[in-house]
């Protein structure tokens, strides 16, 4: 914590609370390098955000919360905000983290209702959805290559020939092609259950959209039930999974969505998402000093070796996961 921030983030609250003595409780913190505080005035919470402007892409938070408002997708309410200085206060979700309420008889139940949330959002404005990223191949190459740079090399110390290399790009192929092949809708690119709130009225309100995407149709659904912090069986997933290719096929009826292609999608979609995310767990504790995304590793992992043995032409993936990075993870852990 920067006491400094804290000490300007007080000052430029004291502005909006004249007369008050606000008192800010630092709250868990995300991956990246906003600070959240709660703090509160006549009997109601607040949200406080230090969230420096120079690391922090804040105008696309507001931009976002709007375009998921317009859809009555509940997301916290911006009060106000100062761009230059990177604060803001919004409305309290609470601390009911849905990942912590989830068990295996009622993760249908909930998983349905953040399904009927992507269903909301599947609605939003072409005309703003194209404003936002796209989520091209540059993009995906950009995230997949985390997994070489911090993982293997810097956290593991793998060192790929440049045959090797070769090998596994000829992999990352294959999944770029099928995030690219997909119809392109709004992507919240971080939907799971740490990021999903259960509210007093049994509603889900939504955080952590500020790096919304126009991508790929499926990648959301992926993220929400192959989770990187808790797996479930597949024969809970799979009613999920159908329930959606169904709503989407619906919303876009010249897509020829097949059960085949859509599974198809959601498996290579899914690798790549777990290839970038166990790169970002090495680089947030080697770069960013966090080592609880560490433990998170073993299950990225794990989706990768499973998922991947099931297609051929990701042989060498598998193998290199299967029989060089994860025993080293192993190792390492000794």
């Amino acid at each position: 914590m920067n006491n400094l921030r804290t000490t300007e983030l007080l000052r430029w609250l004291a502005c909006h609370f004249p007369d008050q003595s606000l008192t800010l409780a630092p709250l868990t913190g995300d991956a990246g390098f906003r600070c959240y505080f709660r703090f509160q005035y006549q009997n109601r919470h607040y949200i406080a955000v230090d969230a420096p402007a120079e690391l922090s892409n804040n105008l696309a938070f507001i931009k976002v919360q709007s375009i998921l408002f317009d859809q009555s997708v509940t997301v916290p309410e911006i009060i106000a905000a100062d761009l230059e200085q990177g604060f803001l206060y919004l409305s309290d979700f609470g601390d009911n983290l849905l990942a912590d309420k989830l068990s295996r008889e009622n993760m249908q139940q909930y998983y349905g209702k953040a399904i009927a949330e992507l269903e909301k959002m599947l609605q939003c404005k072409t005309s703003l959805v194209e404003t936002l990223p796209y989520y091209d191949e540059a993009f995906i190459a950009t995230e997949l290559a985390i997994f070489n740079d911090w993982l293997l090399e810097k956290h593991l110390n793998i060192h790929l020939t440049a045959e090797e290399k070769s090998k596994l790009k000829e992999c990352f192929d294959v999944l770029v092609l099928a995030l690219n092949e997909q119809p392109k809708v709004f992507m919240h690119r971080d939907y799971h259950s740490r990021n999903i709130m259960l509210l007093d009225d049994d509603k889900l309100g939504i955080i952590d959209f500020q790096d919304a995407v126009q991508g790929p149709v499926i990648y959301d659904l992926v993220s929400l039930l192959r989770d990187c912090y808790v797996r479930w069986p597949d024969e809970l997933l799979a009613p999920l999974i159908e329930s959606y290719r169904q709503q989407v096929q619906l919303h876009l009826p010249d897509e020829n969505l097949t059960q085949e292609k859509w599974q198809y999608w959601f498996d290579l979609t899914g690798l790549q998402r777990h290839i970038k995310a166990s790169g970002i767990f090495a680089r947030l504790y080697h770069r960013d000093n966090k080592s609880g995304y560490l433990a998170d590793i073993p299950l990225t992992l794990a989706y990768i070796r499973d998922v991947s043995r099931q297609y051929d032409k990701l042989g060498f993936l598998h193998d290199l996961v299967t029989n060089r990075v994860i025993p080293a993870l192993n190792t390492l852990d000794k």
